[in-house]
């Protein structure tokens, strides 16, 4: 499997303020990548580092093995499609996808056109008049139509209903079985896509925290509920990432797999236990009450 995206040491800065810090990590070629963390966090630098619409302040970027500043061999390569992509006022959708059809080698015009019928999209509205909805749509269509070996989708289901959405993810996966590439996925929507994705990015305060396969992650915190004395009992000497107090009763939420042991001893305490989703992990892990971050792998 070769390296599609490489990183090392990669800062960018805005005066005193590091967007992004000293952060190294490597994307593969043919697999489904999720770009994750709250807002403000530097996912959309790190995106548009990789895409060379921004200039790292320091470290080193290749994509495809090269620099990608002014690089029309490695950009050719690469589709980004943005949370609020701009388009000319005068451009119609059909206008859009004429002109991507040149942006893009492995561009499938009747695949294009046969998105445009799935999500309804009017060929001849002007783009200055289509709803947020239809505007991700559109963003939608490019992005999987352009086939690009890397496909970049920041927030792409912006304005999109629940049908939409899952339009999108069916073809995505379609696509994406017939036609392997990377595409790397920056959604807030984390339980949605967290079964296709394959491997996972969590960049938290300008760093990574988290660059571990998906399969890893599953599973790898589990909550307890129970009165307080038992529940400390249980959770002693364990790395709680969470707790939450109500009544006589406690919530913890451990860092670890659970055990046929855990369950054991859980019965015999009279405590519930349940397993963490992808999402409710990573809202924890990048909770600001979090501060010793070691806790999220032992």
């Amino acid at each position: 499997m070769s390296t599609v995206v490489k990183v090392k040491g990669l800062t960018k800065s805005y005066g005193k303020v590091h967007a992004i810090q000293d952060v190294s990590f490597s994307i593969e070629s043919n697999k489904i990548y999720g770009l994750l963390g709250r807002n403000g966090a530097g996912k959309t630098t790190i995106m548009h580092l990789i895409t060379a619409q921004q200039f790292a302040s320091s470290g080193e970027l290749q994509v495809f093995g090269e620099n990608p500043y002014e690089n029309n061999q490695v950009l050719s390569q690469c589709c980004f499609i943005k949370e609020s992509q701009r388009y000319p006022d005068s451009y119609r959708i059909i206008d859009v996808l004429e002109v991507s059809s040149s942006f893009f080698p492995n561009w499938d015009r009747e695949y294009a056109y046969s998105l445009i019928e799935l999500f309804r999209l009017p060929l001849k509205r002007r783009m200055k008049k289509l709803s947020r909805g239809m505007l991700s749509s559109v963003g939608i269509v490019i992005g999987l139509a352009s086939r690009a070996p890397l496909t970049i989708f920041d927030e792409p289901y912006l304005g999109l209903d629940a049908v939409s959405r899952s339009l999108f993810y069916e073809q995505l996966l379609e696509d994406y079985s017939k036609y392997p590439r990377t595409v790397i996925l920056s959604t807030h929507l984390i339980d949605e896509v967290s079964q296709i994705l394959e491997h996972v990015m969590v960049i938290d305060n300008g760093r990574i925290i988290i660059d571990e396969d998906a399969d890893e992650l599953r599973g790898l915190a589990f909550t307890v509920v129970g009165p307080t004395t038992s529940v400390e009992n249980f959770v002693a000497r364990r790395n709680v990432i969470d707790r939450k107090p109500f009544g006589g009763l406690l919530s913890a939420t451990i860092m670890a797999r659970l055990s046929g042991g855990d369950r054991q001893q859980a019965a015999t305490l009279g405590l519930e236990l349940s397993t963490v989703s992808l999402q409710q992990l990573i809202i924890y892990l990048t909770n600001s009450r979090l501060e010793d971050k070691s806790v999220i792998f032992p």
